[in-house]
């Protein structure tokens, strides 16, 4: 079954905008963080994780093409996964805010950073695609049975590079609890479920991410204590990414990833 070949109609559009916008979310935030980790390609630690995060980018970029594709089918206007990737500006895109983060804190890339937040996006998708594979949308139940293996596959990447940082030298584990630090109130995004969401849920087409927080948590405490590192504290920030409120690091992704298409629009290879 290909997971991307199911038309939709105009008017079965028409009466689930809160399916596109749910879909959109999913495939925005796999296609934005797929853009930072491709920005390692060449400069990676070493060169097997050089390896590992272009074919974690990879995966993130196959989900986001079967998403966006079936977001343009859903909507029925004519949009394909291009058009919705390189054609939307900075206000139309739906991921959450903590994908669009720059690779670190300052001048320079941190990997620990990078880890950090892998650990905490493939922790919610390991879930998230698990509920998404028994989706009353077959499309969205095909696409989640593929990519749970491979958001597994990225949990057990980034658990134990997370280890690693954290119980190893004094310098790596207080850089991977000030990437936890800094990360950590992102994850509020998840947990304030909307209409859209909420919708979602009612009708059996995926969870709300809210109701995926005691696993996710249940994840990260496991993998933190191995590592030493502490859970922050609770804090009040909420980040507004998914309803098109982005931080002032999106644009800058979006001007070079869109730059060719744009440049030449319609072009084909």
């Amino acid at each position: 079954m290909n997971p991307s070949a199911s038309p939709a109609s105009a008017q079965e559009a028409k009466a689930h905008p809160a399916r596109i916008e749910y879909v959109l979310r999913l495939g925005d935030s796999a296609l934005i963080l797929a853009q930072r980790l491709a920005e390692w390609c060449g400069h990676g630690p070493m060169l097997e994780e050089d390896i590992a995060l272009t074919n974690v980018s990879l995966d993130l970029v196959g989900q986001a093409r079967l998403l966006l594709a079936h977001a343009g089918q859903l909507e029925a206007q004519g949009r394909d996964e291009d058009a919705l990737a390189f054609m939307r500006d900075e206000g139309a895109f739906r991921n959450w805010t903590i994908v669009e983060l720059p690779n670190g804190d300052g001048r320079h890339d941190d990997y620990a950073f990078t880890i950090v937040r892998n650990l905490m996006v493939a922790a919610l998708m390991v879930p998230w695609w698990t509920a998404l594979a028994q989706s009353s949308d077959t499309t969205l139940a095909a696409i989640g049975a593929k990519s749970v293996k491979e958001a597994q596959a990225h949990l057990r990447h980034a658990s134990q590079w997370t280890v690693r940082f954290g119980d190893g030298t004094e310098v790596s584990h207080a850089r991977a609890q000030a990437a936890l630090d800094r990360l950590w109130p992102y994850a509020n995004e998840w947990w304030q479920t909307d209409m859209v969401e909420e919708q979602a849920a009612q009708s059996g087409i995926g969870p709300a991410p809210a109701d995926l927080r005691s696993a996710w948590t249940a994840t990260m405490q496991a993998v933190l204590a191995e590592a030493t590192l502490k859970c922050p504290a609770a804090s009040g920030f909420v980040s507004q990414g998914k309803h098109g409120q982005h931080s002032e690091h999106l644009g800058y992704v979006l001007a070079e990833m869109q730059s060719l298409a744009r440049k030449h629009p319609g072009a084909t290879w």
